[in-house]
Order: structure tokens, then C-alpha cells, then sequence
């Protein structure tokens, strides 16, 4: 088994589980929403939802770690997904932090309290020496709570065809 082979401890608010192709109604929902992806090339199909879980279930099998499902500790109810993903930024591999929450549960601060979960989960389990987040120029909010979790802009660069925003920290 990898190192840190388990996802991030629960938090005040939320708890952290693997994907699983059950999943698939909550994320082609979420993943499906034009609101959760308007600083995407487009909203996700189901059939590219179920991709995303299969790519997560590999991650957590090469790597130890990807993006979680995201759950209310109280009621178990879906928040969305974050975690850790092996991103290729201009020929550079680091390890990032990323979040979707639900449209109709954003401005609560579940995306911060589930990044900083994370972001500690990488420096105190992962052994991750530097985590970054990719962020469209236009997704302020997002940037925002990269800032909140201790990540600094650090450079534009080319990811995925376009022009992205770097963040980064040293864990």
C-alpha cells in the first residue's frame, strides 16, 4: 500500500471519503453544473464525470492520494470534491489542491476548510514538500481561498491551452 493511502481526518464540518463509481449521480451533477464549472472550457457530460472518478480511483492506487468526495459530518450530505492531483505544469510535476462545492453551498467556506484539510494532509501524511493550485485569472473566489490556505501567486503559466494562475506554497 502507498504512503497515505487514506484521505484527509474529518474537520469540524466535513469528512473526506474515496470515490467510488456510486458517487456518479452527486459528480455528474456537480461536474455537469454550469455554475460549479463557468471557469471551465464547459460543463462535464456524465460520461466525462465517470472519467473523473476512474482518474481519481488511479490516482489513489499510483499515488496515494486524489480527489475526494467531500461529505457534511453531520447529515452526510454531498459537498462536492478536493483533494490532491499530480498536475504537469510546463513540463514541472507538482502536486495541487483542488475544490468544487456544490453552487447551492458555496460562500460557506466549505472549499477553505476541506484545502486547508488537504494542504495538511499533504505536508503531515504525503510528505509533499510544495503544493500549488491552478487557477483561472477570472475565478476570484477561488484564488481566495487558495490565499486563505497559505498559497501565494506565484507566476502565470500555460496549462491546458490557456493561460492559468499558479499559486504555491512550501509545506
Amino acid at each position: 500500500m502507498i504512503a497515505g493511502h487514506r484521505p484527509p481526518g474529518p474537520t469540524a464540518r466535513l469528512a473526506f471519503r474515496e470515490m467510488t463509481p456510486d458517487d456518479l449521480d452527486d459528480m455528474a451533477a456537480l461536474l455537469g453544473d454550469p455554475e460549479v464549472m463557468r471557469h471551465y472550457p464547459r460543463p462535464k457530460t456524465r460520461d466525462e464525470a465517470l472519467g473523473w472518478i476512474t482518474a481519481s480511483q488511479r490516482s489513489y492506487r499510483e499515488h496515494g492520494h486524489g480527489l475526494w468526495v467531500v461529505t457534511l459530518r453531520d447529515t452526510g450530505e454531498f459537498v462536492g470534491d478536493c483533494g490532491l492531483t499530480r498536475q504537469t505544469v510546463e513540463g514541472e510535476v507538482f502536486v495541487e489542491v483542488g475544490y468544487h462545492v456544490r453552487a447551492d453551498l458555496q460562500g460557506r467556506g466549505y472549499a477553505t476548510e476541506a484545502a486547508a484539510a488537504c494542504r495538511d494532509h499533504a505536508r503531515d501524511v504525503l510528505d509533499v514538500d510544495r503544493l500549488i493550485a491552478i487557477i483561472a485569472p477570472a475565478n476570484v473566489p477561488s484564488q481566495r481561498v487558495a490565499e486563505k490556505i497559505g498559497l501565494r501567486f506565484e507566476r502565470m503559466a500555460t496549462y491546458n491551452g490557456g493561460r492559468q494562475r499558479i499559486y504555491s506554497m512550501k509545506l
